[in-house]
């Protein structure tokens, strides 16, 4: 991996610049980002909006190292990690990166405790470490009382707890969330929220896709994306 060349990079906790992303479909070139340019400064709220097709959720994608750009630059952490190999960028992800998902994306054979610790397992902890790291996380999120339970013995804002403690087992630069309360009433929506705003407080830095306004404006800035070009940065 290389350094950024450019010093103000480095105060960064993530940059991108150019990103482009293009996909052939058939004879036909769709044309997600075009060339974007965005800063997170670590310990930064940041809500991604736009309408659907905006290339938002690409944009998220490329961040979470999920996808990678046709061209452009992302440093993470100081790092440019734009065009490393699949391998290379699982790694990224399991040490560097924590998701939130709307389906919330639990293996349900697991209990809530081997859910917490299924990425401290692939970063090799010892299996008393990881323990105590799951069990500390499952009770900041409230959930030291279920321990023991699978995902389908826990009510849609349970599994998003678990979900949020998992993405904080590995102390990630960043916590990428994409509609996080999407599949949630408006009262467990507006208690993993809470969760999230006190992350926050804490000096985690969060990334958050979002159709509603009203979420967004719980984060300290939003960037809107329209035809995969950013065209609106407030915070």
């Amino acid at each position: 991996m290389t350094t950024t060349p450019d010093a103000n990079a480095t105060h960064a906790i993530a940059e991108v610049q150019g990103i482009v992303r293009t996909y052939t479909m058939g004879e036909v070139e769709v044309h997600a980002l075009r060339g974007v340019d965005v800063r997170f400064e670590r310990g930064e709220y940041v809500a991604i909006m736009g309408p659907s097709g905006s290339g938002k959720s690409t944009f998220l994608n490329i961040l979470g190292c999920l996808d990678t750009p046709t061209s452009g630059s992302y440093y993470l952490g100081g790092e440019d990690v734009a065009q490393l190999s699949d391998s290379e960028l699982s790694d990224i992800r399991c040490r560097r990166l924590g998701f939130i998902f709307q389906s919330y994306n639990l293996i349900q054979q697991l209990s809530v405790i081997e859910n917490i610790e299924v990425p401290l397992y692939y970063q090799g902890w010892t299996e008393r470490d990881s323990f105590d790291r799951a069990v500390a996380l499952a009770e900041l999120v409230g959930l030291g009382d279920r321990l023991h339970h699978r995902p389908n013995e826990l009510s849609g804002g349970q599994q998003q707890r678990v979900a949020i403690a998992r993405a904080m087992s590995n102390d990630p630069l960043i916590i990428l969330a994409d509609e996080p309360t999407g599949n949630l009433d408006t009262s467990t929506g507006t208690e993993i929220l809470a969760l999230l705003d006190q992350l926050s407080a804490q000096g985690k830095t969060i990334v958050m896709v979002t159709h509603d306004d009203d979420v967004a404006q719980r984060a300290g800035r939003i960037v809107r994306f329209v035809d995969g070009l950013v065209v609106k940065d407030t915070g």
